[in-house]
């Protein structure tokens, strides 16, 4: 009862924002705008099974994707971008760690049978470069790691994979570039954590470079199966 009061009490001091219209939320309690809430579009199939990009047109895997192509085994990705970009540049660059609650809830929501499917020992967010997390204050997908870590009860390890490399804004690179760019950006921090299977979140999923790397590194260290979740992504291009 007192957390609960607690709780009330820094509702009324600091309101929620809708992570969509960035609005005092109504009504008072929610974490979105009812109104809002159908402006966020679910990715729906069909998707490629190994990333879960959409596909423009019924298939198996995308074009970067396929068997023995990746070095994680599969993936979901909650929101085509289009509909969360203005949300996520908020949640990233904007301060509205807010956002964390009501995104983690939506991916246990939607993607919560296939976290579960895979048995995951252990959350592992995509790292921040310690130079950008001090910038910003906070790494958004540790923040949505352990929304989701709470919810399905899975621990989270958020300083086991750390990055070593303050790679460059991928937004502006080629796929090829943001590879090459992202060569030798993490390392594993513990030796003490032995995880066999592992469940990596991110924000935004684009060519895979960043996840594909991280999973790289993972592997290395004795993890026998990778997964992720992302909040969106982009479309994908039809295999082969």
């Amino acid at each position: 009862m007192r957390r609960k009061w607690l709780e009330n009490a820094v509702q009324l001091l600091f309101p929620g924002r809708c992570p969509v219209c960035d609005g005092i939320v109504v009504p008072w309690g929610e974490k979105i705008c009812p109104k809002c809430l159908d402006r966020l579009k679910p990715v729906k199939p069909p998707w490629c099974m190994q990333c879960g990009k959409k596909l423009p047109v019924p298939g198996e895997y995308c074009r970067e994707c396929g068997p023995g192509r990746r070095n994680f085994v599969r993936g979901r990705i909650l929101y085509e971008y289009e509909s969360a970009a203005v949300s996520i540049y908020r949640f990233k660059y904007g301060g509205r760690r807010e956002y964390a609650d009501f995104f983690g809830e939506q991916i246990v929501k939607y993607l919560g049978d296939f976290i579960r499917a895979a048995r995951p020992e252990g959350i592992v967010p995509i790292p921040l470069h310690p130079r950008r997390r001090a910038a910003r204050g906070y790494n958004q997908a540790l923040l949505l790691a352990r929304r989701i870590g709470a919810l399905a009860h899975i621990p989270v390890y958020g300083d086991w994979l750390v990055r070593v490399k303050n790679t460059a804004p991928l937004k502006r690179l080629s796929p090829k570039e943001r590879q090459n760019n992202l060569k030798k950006a993490f390392n594993i921090a513990r030796n003490d954590v032995k995880l066999k299977v592992v469940m990596i979140v991110d924000d935004i999923y684009t060519t895979g470079a960043t996840v594909e790397e991280a999973a790289r590194v993972l592997r290395q260290a004795g993890v026998e199966r990778v997964y992720f979740v992302a909040l969106a992504g982009g479309g994908a291009r039809s295999g082969p």
